[in-house]
């Protein structure tokens, strides 16, 4: 499983790589190996202002249907349009064409209650 260092982690498994005042928000390795073939990614919420914590989409699998959770608070502004066509981009690389979101930061102290790739893996047992 891969957990690359330039990342921050959430505990529902989401990724975040930091640029600037924004951020690259994706799902882990071990979330989409847990989820399986994944079928449908569907975000309708490009231009919303979330809390951290709210869902921003849903992940569709062939057994099961996830949500999907800000790991920080702020504004949607790109999702990544390949995932319509080619969901499957999340299984075969979550961290770089596999990208869900796009989002501008509304507090980038929310940053620092999340996990390093080595706090991450503990967290997952791997």
């Amino acid at each position: 499983m891969n957990f690359p260092a330039d990342l921050k982690y959430s505990k529902e498994h989401e990724w975040v790589r930091v640029e600037g005042n924004t951020g690259t928000i994706g799902i882990t390795d071990f979330a989409q190996k847990e989820l399986g073939d994944i079928v449908y990614v569907e975000i309708e919420t490009v231009g919303d202002t979330l809390e951290k914590d709210a869902t921003f989409g849903t992940v569709e699998a062939v057994k099961t249907v996830s949500d999907l959770f800000m790991p920080v608070g702020g504004k949607i502004v790109a999702k990544n349009e390949t995932l319509n066509d080619a969901p499957e981009g999340v299984n075969s690389d979550p961290y770089n064409t596999g990208w869900m979101i796009k989002v501008e930061f509304s507090d980038i102290a929310q940053l620092d209650g999340l996990m390093d790739s080595e706090t991450y893996k503990k967290h997952v047992g791997a």
